[in-house]
């Protein structure tokens, strides 16, 4: 069994019982799945904007306990985030802090990242990117 990562929009797809979920099965199943604190705090942040109640709230919290590893950050995490968003803004590409975080946490714990919006993340030097997006 591997360790992958997922992107929030994967994560909040499984959570909302998406349609869009099912294309993702195949590369999830008998996986372990991780999430970088930033999927964290953009789902908390989705639900702080959607208003949920302190139920629902709890609900989200158990649901991301249960079923992913939660992966910290820590000093080379965020040498690594600086890197990909110097890069990035040099090629004339930059990518949002968001998603820069995501893209550090995979490739500082090698794992591979599952994703919905692939152009998010290209031209970053060692990230394998999984997709079902053609």
């Amino acid at each position: 069994m591997n360790i992958i990562l997922l992107d929030t929009n994967i994560v909040s797809f499984l959570y909302k019982g998406d349609s869009r979920a099912k294309q993702y099965a195949s590369y999830l199943q008998g996986q372990r799945l991780a999430i970088s604190f930033m999927t964290v705090a953009e789902l908390y942040q989705w639900a702080a904007v959607r208003r949920w109640g302190a139920g629902r709230k709890k609900q989200l919290e158990e649901s991301l306990k249960a079923n992913y590893i939660i992966l910290a950050f820590n000093i080379e995490l965020c040498q690594i985030w600086r890197e990909i968003r110097a890069v990035r803004r040099a090629r004339g590409k930059p990518i949002s802090p968001q998603d820069a975080w995501i893209a550090a946490t995979a490739l500082q714990y090698k794992l591979p990242l599952v994703t919905h919006n692939p152009a998010d993340f290209e031209d970053i030097q060692n990230l394998e990117v999984i997709t079902a997006v053609s």
